[in-house]
């Protein structure tokens, strides 16, 4: 039996070992995304089954589960003959969404670690890089309708062979992306964050032994299932029920709907989605691992304190997403699953469990990760360019008090880059950049504040693109809140200002110098009557400028 004092401190050196990966990744990054707004994840998997062991604190919580089924994937396509055997020092890499992945643009990077012969575990780590072929600059297709048309796809490959680069690999890669002489930079970044994490997994398993710590992974798989009954014991046995829509597939201008039923029982929690919509058209299906990983990240946030490892998703089970837009199979094009699509899921939980346990679950956050690439040339600096860009929105109020505004995504810790680093980099000017007032739906305590920001062209000629969420509906208000404002996106060229058909999706958009595309993220929802709100913290509100005196009176019956 090992004793808690070693199993705490195991737990934390394999946590350690995440977060210096994760801290790794970053700093070597060339690639905004990664460099400023850590739109990463690292990991550690077992040799046997690919499943969590552990993953950085600082990773985006969507790759908890999607990583472990990548890594379960690449050791079938091994033991199946697919996939070539590992040597010491060969890295894989994948980023097909079918094997277990997100969209095209998180590219998946893993590699085994060595003891005596004998392959330990796995190391994997996850990175949204700026582009990956396909119709437009960015990857975020909003009208893609077969998988081809959103990039190139790759299914494990030994990018690494023995340590070295494999260069006829890497020429076809960089033959079928833009800016391919800037992926170098993010390429070894991604290397050498796993190469830091077998250095420092090294020392944890010398000075405690191979044996006692795969004792204690094991222990800490067990200990965290129970944690996670434990707290799914809060909730009263029953069925709860709730419905979140996502605007449009981008392609046919008509809701689509995400519709779970929550079923709980004393070994744990069924997440029906059996009346969700039928796969859509365009690039917002979600692949299987993407669904499963939205759930899991979903309880995350519900019961942040159970420990992050396989266990704490043995409890949870997920069923009837077959035949739905939840469970994409090749071709149909996916590049909004994970960061739109996965965050309705989670909302979807939220709905249905804050019926239940209202002191544990928010209203709904904003829900869209507002994807906006541009690509052009510059000709100032005589280079092409990507430039993505992802936006913060409300959180939720709750229970104790009001949503956090301008936080990040559902699914992540990613943050928008910084300004100054974005026009420094590219050729733009954030002609304003402010939170989106007004944004936060009405309740005891009210949800947070979108983003709300303008970006203008200064040379040269670029193609927009994006993809976002709820600009049909806002985020869901509870318990008697009332719903976030909506996502709005709005093109000014030559001087006419248009929003586009699908509200928050569209592609190929030309600019030219001077032409601005301007973006207000949604607030999140509010919870709780309005009418219980303390007067005073409403008039806080007006005062600091987050609502007017007229939408108080509207919407608390501000009597100022």
């Amino acid at each position: 039996m090992l004793d808690p004092v070693t199993l705490a401190v195991i737990q934390a050196g394999l946590q350690q070992v995440c977060d210096e990966m994760d801290l790794t990744f970053s700093r070597a990054a060339f690639s905004p995304v990664i460099a400023e707004a850590d739109d990463r994840s690292d990991g550690i998997y077992s040799a046997t089954d690919g499943s969590l062991i552990a993953q950085g604190s600082r990773g985006l919580p969507v790759f908890v589960g999607v990583m472990q089924f990548s890594t379960r994937t690449i050791l079938e396509r091994i033991r199946n003959g697919l996939t070539a055997a590992p040597d010491p020092g060969d890295i894989y890499m994948v980023n097909d969404p079918y094997l277990g992945g997100t969209h095209l643009m998180d590219v998946r990077f893993a590699m085994p670690v060595w003891r005596k012969g004998q392959i330990f575990c796995w190391l994997s780590n996850t990175g949204h890089w700026p582009d990956t072929g396909g119709m437009v600059p960015g990857g975020f297709s909003a009208s893609a309708i077969s998988a081809e048309q959103e990039g190139l796809r790759i299914p494990p490959v030994k990018l690494f062979k023995k340590g070295v680069l494999d260069t006829e690999i890497w020429q076809i890669i960089c033959s079928n992306i833009r800016v391919s002489d800037q992926r170098i930079g993010d390429v070894q970044a991604q290397a050498s964050a796993l190469l830091i994490g077998a250095e420092r997994l090294a020392v944890l398993l010398d000075r405690y032994g191979d044996a006692t710590v795969t004792q204690a992974i094991a222990e800490m798989r067990t200990r965290a299932a129970q944690q996670m009954l434990a707290m799914i014991g809060l909730i009263t046995d029953g069925v709860y029920q709730a419905t979140a829509i996502v605007d449009s597939d981008g392609v046919v201008n008509e809701p689509l709907k995400i519709a779970v039923t929550v079923s709980k029982a004393a070994d744990g929690l069924t997440f029906d989605f059996s009346e969700s919509s039928p796969p859509c058209m365009g690039p917002m299906n979600s692949v299987r691992a993407t669904t499963l990983s939205s759930v899991y990240l979903a309880m995350r946030h519900i019961f942040p304190d159970v420990p992050i490892s396989a266990g704490a998703f043995e409890p949870l089970t997920v069923t009837g997403i077959e035949g739905t837009f939840l469970d994409a199979q090749y071709p149909r094009p996916v590049s909004g699953c994970a960061a739109e699509v996965s965050q309705r899921i989670a909302e979807a939980v939220f709905a249905a469990l804050v019926q239940a346990i209202p002191d544990r679950v928010t209203a709904a956050p904003a829900g869209t990760s507002g994807n906006f690439g541009l690509g052009g040339y510059d000709p100032q600096t005589g280079q092409s360019y990507v430039m993505y860009q992802i936006s913060g929105g409300g959180y939720g109020g709750n229970a104790d008090h009001d949503g956090l505004s301008n936080g990040c995504s559902t699914i992540g810790i990613s943050k928008a880059p910084p300004v100054e680093i974005m026009e420094q980099k590219f050729p733009v000017l954030y002609r304003h950049y402010a939170l989106h007032e007004g944004s936060g739906g009405a309740g005891q305590h009210r949800g947070g504040f979108g983003l709300d920001y303008e970006i203008e062209l200064l040379r040269g000629e670029a193609r927009a693109s994006f993809v976002m969420d709820h600009g049909r509906t806002g985020p869901l208000g509870a318990q008697g809140g009332q719903d976030g404002a909506v996502n709005r996106v709005e093109v000014t060229r030559d001087g006419e200002t248009f929003v586009p058909p699908h509200l928050s999706k569209a592609q190929d958009i030309v600019l030219a110098p001077g032409d601005r595309v301007r973006v207000r993220t949604p607030g999140g929802g509010g919870f709780g009557d309005p009418a219980q709100r303390d007067p005073a913290l409403v008039a806080e509100d007006v005062r600091l400028g987050r609502y007017s005196a007229a939408q108080a009176r509207l919407l608390w019956n501000w009597p100022g």
